[in-house]
């Protein structure tokens, strides 16, 4: 019999026990001399030569140790068995008999993984193969259990944009295209929206003990909507009610109707205060107000008017703010121009000129489009500023700033005392929730005064995870736009001009010569400038 790993056999010479040992064949494992003793061991062989036996395990030709004089049975052959941790897989491993041993049966096999209670997943046909050929110390796998299958989790296919991050295309000169805006998802009336794969939950699995091994839980999710929106009838898919705008918050699904105005925002209006989008083919006059909880988009020019929008603005041709325009959206804005105006935004600004206004963005401001210059007044953002221009020639007052606001930092560790407070107090209340409940669960018939402080205190937990819920959204939102801020920079895509400041959050500096190809950053506590 060929033999690839190394082994080793007994040998009984004149009532003496000899163990021979024979080298790995090209390509086999060499024997590990814990595996000699504990052989020696099982036998009851505690005395040896250890230095000849750890000499012949090392050897690379056939060497034959002295053990010493027999005694007991023959040395059948044996088998032995290793079970893996997760009690999977068993293999065996052989040990061939000494001149005068019994050979192993199958029966001896069967003995063996009965004795181990190895009752599953036994490999009938490589215990028959084996019996016909084998080597010696080597592992051979001889029963397998069967594992649980994956389940599949349930998810949600959304068919609208739901990425608050899109941005709008570009034509090739870096201008907005405001014929094909995709930043908006639009929705027709009778549209699907949303549709529930379910979970698939998965199959049990077996040990070969027999033990039964539960799959993962899969999880559940459910449709959540708003209004103007129709679930079918089997629950799986929503549908739009009406045509508008769609948008996924928190989880939730929404369409705003559109408030559709012909031609300009003005006396013949009035202000206009919509629960949806606002779509405006004309111009907003100075003076009124546009109030949406969805977007507003306007075709024409916002002259000294106030805009709030719960999304996004778009305004096709631009403001001229005359001191008193307002911009201010929850989500994105992209305006033509900005001038004379004040424009703040919870994402980004896409324009293609600031021109003395103030500018504040959560992400980025990009002023690359066009002209791409920022002249005059304050523009910020968490993370990015990139414009073609900075400043003028003339030396207009500009400033720039990225990172995180100090007032902004402060309210964040505000929010986390807020949360901190809230979650000990709700850690007291827990624990004696759940002792009540152990004792209802076990029959215990509460006292009514036990019974009426118990629904005190489930009406109180119940307020204070109300309350730490807006504060934990808080947090996180800020959380995030910090991560940004702490790769902030401000891009110069053509020149900055002398004279305009730089901030980083409560670091600043002015630029004193005229530099081109630029980029600010922060490193090592300062402003630095390096070449794009």
């Amino acid at each position: 019999m060929d033999n690839r790993n190394s082994y080793f056999k007994p040998m009984i010479i004149n009532d003496d026990l000899y163990l021979e040992f024979f080298p790995a064949q090209e390509g086999g494992k060499a024997l590990d001399i814990k595996e000699v003793v504990a052989y020696l061991t099982g036998h009851g062989y505690h005395t040896y030569d250890s230095r000849a036996l750890n000499e012949a395990v090392a050897s690379m030709v056939p060497e034959k140790v002295y053990i010493g004089q027999k005694f007991g049975e023959p040395f059948s052959e044996q088998v032995e068995l290793s079970m893996s941790l997760d009690s999977m897989l068993v293999r065996c491993r052989f040990y061939p008999a000494a001149n005068g041993g019994r050979a192993i049966t199958k029966q001896d096999i069967q003995d063996v993984l009965t004795q181990e209670k190895v009752v599953f997943g036994i490999d009938e046909t490589m215990i028959n193969r084996l019996l016909q050929y084998r080597e010696y110390c080597t592992d051979y796998l001889i029963a397998k259990g069967t594992p649980p299958t994956i389940g599949r989790d349930a998810k949600i296919e959304y068919y609208f944009s739901t990425s608050k991050s899109l941005k709008p295309k570009h034509n090739e000169d870096g201008s907005v295209n405001y014929r094909d805006m995709n930043i908006i998802s639009k929705v027709q009336k009778d549209q699907l929206l949303a549709k529930m794969i379910p979970a698939v939950p998965g199959k049990p699995g077996q040990d070969v003990f027999g033990g039964v091994i539960k799959p993962k839980d899969v999880h559940n999710v459910r449709l959540s909507y708003a209004n103007n929106i129709r679930i079918s009838e089997d629950g799986m898919e929503l549908y739009s009610e009406v045509t508008g705008h769609a948008s996924l918050v928190q989880g939730k699904v929404f369409v705003s109707g559109v408030y559709e105005v012909p031609a300009d925002v003005d006396n013949s209006t009035g202000d206009i205060n919509y629960p949806g989008n606002v779509y405006v083919k004309g111009n907003v006059k100075s003076g009124f107000m546009i109030y949406a909880d969805g977007d507003i988009v306007v075709e024409g020019v916002v002259e000294g008017a106030k805009l709030y929008a719960g999304g996004q603005i778009i305004v096709k041709r631009g403001i001229h703010g005359m001191g008193k325009g307002l911009l201010s959206a929850k989500g994105n804005i992209v305006i033509k121009f900005i001038e004379g105006a004040t424009v703040r935004t919870g994402g980004y600004v896409e324009t293609e000129s600031i021109i003395q206004s103030t500018v504040s963005a959560t992400t980025e401001v990009n002023v690359s489009g066009g002209k791409g210059f920022i002249r005059g007044g304050n523009v910020r953002a968490s993370s990015k500023v990139s414009a073609r221009i900075l400043g003028s020639s003339m030396g207009t007052a500009t400033c720039v700033e990225v990172g995180v606001e100090p007032e902004k930092l402060e309210h964040y560790k505000q929010l986390q005392e807020q949360a901190k407070e809230i979650g000990k107090k709700i850690e007291v209340i827990r624990p004696i929730l759940i002792n009540y409940s152990e004792k209802l669960k076990a029959g215990v018939k509460l006292s009514p005064e036990k019974v009426h402080f118990m629904k005190t205190q489930v009406l109180a937990l119940k307020t204070l995870q109300s309350q730490l819920a807006p504060l934990n959204e808080e947090i996180n939102n800020l959380r995030m736009e910090f991560m940004g801020a702490n790769r902030a920079k401000i891009v110069v895509q053509d020149v900055v001009y002398p004279g305009v400041t730089i901030k980083f959050s409560d670091v600043s500096m002015t630029t004193k010569s005229e530099r081109r190809y630029c980029q600010f950053v922060m490193s090592d506590g300062e402003i630095k400038v390096t070449n794009l």
